[in-house]
């Protein structure tokens, strides 16, 4: 996709030179830059880019308000015909994430967790990836994961011929185990799908989350998906701990939450994601 002409002007960036991004899968990103100046320009032209990228502001922001964590700043949000767009501050990242990053990285993940709500739940719907994510409030977190994540993910995979009667079966015998297995805690603000593509580690070793997707749920949550693909230091994780201490049996209730964005996955992408949503839910 080519920027519109339109968008450079309405934002006064015509003299800047695009570059596209890596990344982007659902929207188009651009870098833009001369000598002295940089952006990063997130555009949409599907029929719900606008509700997309507006969500992705409302994540930013209420992350940024905690305090806890850096997101990039977003200076203008809006459309110009059918296109929608983000312009963001461009923050030059590495992949070179050493142990002093991780430590860093796992303490300002805790002090995010550390914002909470009385209900589970969030303002707003959003998405995961270019799904819709509903978050209408639960008194319980259990209620919460199932009514809000498990179930429509599940429905739709059905919809869709990924699952057969037996696993239903297996689905519905599953949900009544969460029912005992998953533990209550006080609400925690999350990022909602932290994997290694939505974090960035900046010049100067500081940690960056992009690409929100956020509601008050169980912490629990945000590490099953970093732990899901990878791409996380080891360092990160004991510096999460000793910052914000799980409770016992955490690493056993990794699959339980993992579920979520593997139905994610196989609405997403396909049925090669089927096997390990049905060997989460034929561990017990």
């Amino acid at each position: 996709m080519i920027i519109p002409g339109e968008v450079l002007t309405l934002l006064g960036l015509n003299h800047l030179q695009p570059t596209v991004l890596s990344g982007g899968s659902i929207h188009q990103v651009y870098l833009l830059q001369n000598d002295s100046e940089a952006f990063v320009l997130k555009l949409s032209t599907e029929k719900q880019g606008k509700s997309m990228l507006e969500a992705e502001v409302d994540g930013l922001q209420i992350i940024q308000s905690s305090g806890s964590i850096r997101v990039p700043e977003v200076y203008r949000q809006g459309e110009s015909g059918q296109c929608s767009y983000i312009l963001m501050e461009y923050i030059p990242s590495t992949r070179h994430l050493d142990r002093p990053f991780g430590i860093r990285f796992g303490q300002r993940l805790a002090e995010l967790h550390r914002n909470s709500a009385d209900l589970y739940g969030y303002s707003r719907s959003n998405f995961i990836g270019s799904l819709p994510q509903t978050n209408d409030y639960q008194a319980t977190w259990v209620e919460f994961y199932i009514a809000e994540r498990l179930q429509p993910q599940w429905k739709k995979a059905c919809d869709s011929g990924f699952f057969t009667a037996s696993d239903q079966r297996q689905f519905d015998q599953f949900l009544k185990m969460l029912v005992a297995r998953l533990p209550e805690e006080h609400p925690s603000l999350l990022h909602g799908d932290l994997w290694s593509g939505n974090y960035l580690a900046s010049i100067s070793g500081e940690p960056v989350l992009i690409d929100p997707a956020v509601y008050y749920g169980h912490r629990e949550v945000d590490l099953a998906m970093s732990l899901l693909f990878g791409g996380f230091p080891d360092s990160f994780y004991h510096s999460y701990r000793e910052t914000y201490p799980l409770e016992h049996g955490w690493e056993e209730r990794v699959p339980d939450y993992q579920l979520y964005y593997l139905l994610v996955h196989v609405n997403l992408f396909g049925g090669s994601y089927v096997s390990s949503c049905l060997e989460v839910i034929n561990r017990y």
